[in-house]
């Protein structure tokens, strides 16, 4: 058995995290007028946000083609793999997991096996780096598939836009109709239900930054402090790392036994947030998938996150 990793862009992770976890990427498209870029490689990080701001006409996004996803498979197929794990952004925000889904069913030569990680960005970024991490101490796919599911269970985000026109424009906000008339002059605070179908919503709503980002904090410690497993956190930003920094570095102070790490909210999910988003993601820790040599752990079956917002 020899198995293959496989994500998109919209997971952002690092060229040294793909490198150290065996984890390939798909890019996803962006069109920007009669343009297309690929996400990180024809247009980057700050050079996106720099382009949003000064741009008048707004881009959109797509999903990586099906002719893309095949050559990739074909490569595998080539390369000697006989199963290859795709990890999708959430269904709730994207087709390409239907994409994913039609090729499986129709291949032959390999065993496709799709994850919807209902989530994007740094959530997607830990299904990968755990699938990855199984696979190289030795686990076969029904334990890797297994603590996917598992991690799905513990996951949750958080995340503050300065204003929701992005994902209203963009049709990703689910119920934008309850929050007409007040885009303006307010700190929206968003959820992602992860562990239903993965779809972006407006829980709260602040009249100051410091109120939501307290907000934020106690649903954080509030929907982690009885977790009978190790936290991680993921703290990422669309273009402010000043902001970000200060963020990892007061979770850390006030919640010492967790790990914090900094990710990006890079250009896909930009189109859809905007410039100014601060954002959340915790899940257990993936160290837990392990033992003390690092070994798979088997039948593990972790409490799942009850997020009531």
């Amino acid at each position: 058995m020899k198995i293959a990793v496989l994500t998109d862009s919209s997971a952002y992770l690092t060229k040294e995290q793909q490198e150290k976890y065996h984890i390939d990427v798909l890019p996803i498209p962006i069109i920007w007028g009669d343009k297309t870029y690929r996400d990180m490689i024809d247009i980057g990080y700050g050079e996106f946000y720099k382009k949003l701001a000064d741009e008048s006409e707004l881009p959109s996004t797509s999903q990586p083609s099906p002719g893309d996803l095949q050559k990739r498979i074909d490569e595998y197929v080539e390369k000697g793999y006989t199963e290859v794990i795709v990890i999708t952004l959430s269904s709730g925000i994207s087709g390409y997991y239907s994409t994913v889904k039609s090729i499986a069913n129709s291949e032959t030569r390999i065993k496709i096996h799709p994850f919807d990680s209902k989530i994007t960005c740094a959530g997607e970024a830990d299904y990968a780096m755990l699938a990855g991490r199984l696979v190289e101490a030795g686990a076969d796919v029904d334990l890797i598939m297994h603590d996917l599911s598992d991690l799905q269970k513990t996951m949750d985000v958080r995340f503050m836009v300065d204003n929701l026109s992005h994902l209203k424009r963009t049709g990703r906000l689910s119920n934008a109709a309850s929050f007409v008339g007040t885009l303006f002059k307010i700190k929206p605070i968003l959820s992602m239900d992860v562990q239903d179908e993965g779809k972006i919503s407006a829980i709260a709503k602040e009249r100051q930054t410091k109120r939501a980002y307290k907000h934020v904090q106690n649903d954080f410690d509030n929907l982690t402090k009885n977790m009978p497993y190790n936290i991680q956190c993921t703290i990422f930003d669309s273009l402010d790392p000043d902001k970000k920094e200060e963020w990892i570095e007061d979770y850390r102070a006030k919640f010492p036994k967790y790990k914090f790490y900094p990710s990006i909210i890079g250009p896909v999910v930009g189109v859809h947030v905007g410039q100014g988003t601060m954002a959340m993601i915790w899940c257990r820790d993936l160290d837990d998938y392990f033992d003390k040599n690092g070994k798979p752990i088997e039948e593990i079956n972790s409490e799942e996150v009850v997020d009531k917002a």
